[in-house]
């Protein structure tokens, strides 16, 4: 007979804790997400769909100021909060919106006598160039594809005839194939000078040890003295890399595209006193008359009174979910701008404190999901500009704990900016600096925001100005 010794049957009870949100606070966290324009769109669908749900008779004074009378806030911080939404006349100042960069090569062409036999292959061409101003394919390339796609055999003599008409409209630099051939085409529009000349001597021949910053050999190539090197370098350095980069109001380009703040910032330079304001297009809205007091011949039905009771349920829900939503994203501010008071009223980078969504989950009581939510996508005016929620965001650095990453790529970079171009400063030297100016933070470390800033290694940064 088997025998079993020691064997023990267990059983463990595993209880699991869950946390279920209620409808409305699922649709809360949606809503969140969403950018002023689609919670305008949301709302106007709901107006459509139920008909217990109406814009208010006061609309037009709908948001009434709304003042924290947290004296505490106040004396230490020196921050006032308020809602001016029906004062503020919010007018989004839309770009220009001008011509595209083929559109503004095509008008060009046109207004040259440019032959329209010609047309088609300026096209192509004007149409292989990308935002900066560069080509992206050859011209033997384009030559297959004007062939395979339109049926024309164009010559390799016509493709660099059209090719070098596009190279010579505005803005000069158009149409380059690298930063080298960028900068020369510049160079040739500028009238002759000794450092234009030179300039132009140094792009076409010595780019590399330009590159390099190799002013002891450039000058024994090209027999310049110190003072004509650094007027050619000066010049070259006021070329522009990516010429065509301003030219339309390309939808693709974050950079272009308009942005209207969630919030806006005013300051007081005397105090210091910070204002908060909710700019918002979105009316106040109410449960329809009937639906809110309905008469006793409308509930007569039983069918009746509950179509009445679950639109009028509907139509409060939907109200209730419009101010946590606005509720949800002021604290969300309000956190915001006392963890980061010293950076709104100077906006210098260096005043950034490390911030993470912990903190503001702390700060506010709301759950880490609903402060990335309320955060994303959303921006605040300051004096000095628009920034995105999530600018404000940035982790301690690692070897010290009291300064944030962007204070300390801020910092670098200004070191970076005043430094002797001359004797440019290696990374063991940057990392002293830093630490005089109190950024306890090691060489490897000023080296990784060094390359993330995009900034050369000394030794590139030589300059002979």
């Amino acid at each position: 007979m088997a025998s079993h010794t020691g064997q023990t049957l267990t059983q463990t009870l595993t209880q699991r804790m869950q946390q279920r949100l209620s409808p409305l606070q699922l649709r809360l966290v949606r809503m969140l997400e969403m950018s002023e324009p689609e919670v305008e769109e949301d709302v106007r669908n709901e107006l459509a769909e139920n008909p217990a749900l109406e814009v208010a008779d006061n609309a037009d004074t709908a948001h009434d100021a709304i003042t924290r009378t947290d004296d505490s806030i106040r004396q230490t911080s020196g921050m006032r909060y308020a809602d001016h939404s029906s004062d503020l006349n919010w007018e989004p100042q839309l770009g220009a919106g001008g011509e595209t960069l083929i559109e503004t090569l095509s008008r060009q062409l046109a207004e040259t006598g440019f032959s329209e036999e010609d047309m088609p292959v300026a096209r192509c061409i004007i149409g292989n160039i990308d935002a900066n101003g560069y080509l992206t394919r050859t011209l033997p390339e384009m030559r297959d594809d004007l062939a395979f796609d339109e049926g024309l055999d164009v010559s390799p003599e016509k493709m660099r005839e059209v090719f070098e008409a596009i190279r010579r409209l505005d803005p000069p630099g158009v149409g380059a194939v690298d930063l080298r051939d960028c900068l020369l085409l510049q160079l040739n529009r500028r009238t002759d000078s000794p450092e234009t000349i030179l300039a132009r001597e140094i792009v076409r021949h010595y780019f590399d040890l330009y590159s390099l910053r190799r002013w002891d050999k450039l000058a024994s190539r090209t027999g310049a003295t110190e003072d004509e090197l650094r007027d050619a370098d000066l010049l070259i350095r006021s070329l522009d890399p990516k010429p065509a980069s301003t030219i339309g109001d390309n939808e693709a380009d974050p950079r272009t595209r308009h942005i209207a703040p969630d919030f806006v910032v005013e300051l007081d330079p005397d105090t210091e006193a910070v204002t908060l304001t909710m700019p918002s297009s979105i009316p106040d809205l109410v449960v329809e008359q009937t639906f809110a007091s309905p008469d006793a011949n409308t509930l007569a039905s039983d069918d009746a009174r509950l179509f009445i009771e679950r639109k009028r349920a509907s139509a409060s829900d939907y109200i209730e979910l419009l101010r946590m939503r606005r509720e949800t994203l002021r604290r969300v501010m309000e956190a915001i701008l006392r963890r980061q008071h010293d950076f709104i009223v100077t906006e210098d980078e260096t005043r950034l404190r490390p911030m993470v969504l912990r903190d503001l989950a702390d700060d506010t009581g709301l759950n880490i999901s609903i402060i990335s939510r309320a955060t994303a996508g959303k921006y605040v005016a300051l004096p000095g500009g628009i920034y995105p929620l999530k600018f404000f965001f940035s982790e301690s650095v690692s070897d010290d704990e009291e300064s944030s990453g962007r204070e300390v790529a801020a910092a670098l970079r200004t070191l970076v900016e005043e430094e002797d171009k001359r004797h440019p400063l290696n990374d063991d030297a940057l990392t002293a600096l830093l630490a005089e100016k109190g950024y306890k933070v090691a060489r490897r470390t000023v080296s990784k925001y060094r390359e993330r800033l995009g900034i050369p290694v000394a030794r590139l940064r030589k300059s002979i100005s």
